[in-house]
């Protein structure tokens, strides 16, 4: 059998992430991050999942996206209910999951041509 790598027909793609680095195309990245299936923003200032405030959402929000998957590390972590109600306000969906989860579903929201945006925690 022949196998084929299929490559996705968006310019970033998710190759795995946990509480510490996330695999980004080929780079290694180590510190929190936004990504959306044709932007990375690099060290997005948030350090902590339970110090999120709504105005360090801009850069997640400025993308224009359907749905927001927020990455909180290695476990579970939820937002502030400020934060919350910041993506619920403007009639943008959120997903609070692990990084590895987070970076799972983006590929295949990213591969449906969703317009999804996330922010991974790393720490």
């Amino acid at each position: 059998m022949q196998l084929n790598l299929e490559r996705p027909d968006h310019e970033f793609f998710l190759r795995g992430a946990d509480g510490k680095a996330a695999m980004v195309n080929e780079r290694r990245l180590e510190a929190s991050f936004v990504l959306a299936p044709d932007r990375l923003i690099e060290d997005w200032p948030v350090t902590d999942v339970r110090t999120l405030q709504p105005g360090d959402l801009t850069p997640l929000l400025e993308l224009k996206p359907e749905v927001v998957l927020l990455g909180t590390g290695s476990t579970q972590v939820f937002p502030t209910a400020a934060v919350m109600a910041a993506f619920l306000a403007q009639g943008i969906g959120v997903e609070v999951m692990t990084n590895a989860a987070a970076a799972r579903t983006f590929n295949v929201l990213a591969g449906e041509s969703r317009r999804v945006v996330a922010g991974f925690v790393l720490g």
